[in-house]
């Protein structure tokens, strides 16, 4: 049974539908922390165990049978997500997991100016010490945290945001698909998968010109400092250490970390990837 932990969550939900085109839903289960809210999943014949990171009780019994686990990581940072990953691995290996899964990020490494890049570099080598094969999926920056970093911008026809660098900024749809079909095939990636990111590399400059496109209306795009940025957010309430880290896709971008396109995802996928003009009309259609 390939199990799917975080299937209620924007990436995990759309990984469960994409692998249900694959593979038979007796096949599948998932772990989610509220079951009632993958009740039509388990309807249409998904198992659907309650389990939590940090109960490994829960995770024993969510994870019961598995033949592949997928490890959803997390929407936290630091020694937190670290350790409910790692907790997560242990569960997958005591389930008797063939093989474990894991979304990870271009630019994982120790080094990252980003900090979950270093917690995935943290999270892959909790995976390599396990003792059971693991497949670490390189997952695009997505590509609505674009759409969020524009914010009011698109309406006021002015984006203000530091210096950055090229991003693929990539579709949550063609990051699942990708999963789906590397679930479908066990064994296809053996540890960290190439980049699995969209076909361009998009700085916020071109970001403001395709919006401009897009929207039919200027989008003007600043460059404010980086202090600037953080006082700014954390002005508006933003923790501390969340400012922090949104500032470090910032500085990341500038060092290169998420330049990278690979034809990966084309390969996975089978077709070209969501561009950004894509995601951003529907964005807009949506408002």
């Amino acid at each position: 049974m390939i199990i799917v932990t975080g299937a209620t969550g924007k990436l995990g939900r759309q990984i469960v539908e994409s692998l249900l085109t694959r593979v038979p839903a007796d096949r599948v289960g998932v772990s989610v922390r509220d079951p009632q809210k993958a009740k039509d999943l388990a309807d249409r014949g998904v198992r659907v165990r309650q389990g939590s990171f940090s109960d490994a009780a829960g995770l024993a019994h969510a994870f019961e049978g598995a033949s592949q686990v997928l490890i959803v990581s997390v929407d936290k940072m630091g020694e937190e997500a670290v350790r409910q990953h790692r907790a997560a691995i242990e569960g997958a290996v005591a389930a008797g997991a063939r093989r474990i899964l894991y979304t990870s990020h271009v630019g994982a490494s120790p080094t990252s100016l980003f900090e979950p890049c270093r917690d995935h570099a943290a999270t892959e080598e909790a995976l390599r010490s396990c003792g059971v094969p693991f497949t670490s999926l390189r997952n695009g920056f997505y590509a609505t945290s674009a759409l969020q970093f524009l914010g009011h911008g698109l309406e006021s026809g002015e984006v203000e945001l530091p210096a950055d660098g090229p991003v693929s900024w990539t579709a949550h749809a063609d990051l699942a698909d990708a999963a789906a079909a590397v679930l479908a095939d066990e064994g296809r990636f053996d540890g960290p998968t190439p980049p699995l990111t969209a076909a361009q590399a998009l700085t916020f400059d071109d970001i403001a010109a395709i919006a401009t496109e897009v929207g039919g209306r200027s989008v003007r795009r600043i460059t404010t400092p980086d202090d600037a940025f953080r006082e700014q957010l954390v002005g508006h309430g933003v923790p501390a250490g969340t400012a922090d880290q949104l500032l470090g896709v910032f500085t990341a971008g500038r060092a290169g970390e998420f330049a990278t396109v690979h034809p990966t995802l084309t390969t996975l996928i089978g077709r070209e990837p969501t561009p950004l003009s894509t995601v951003l009309r529907e964005h807009l259609g949506g408002n």
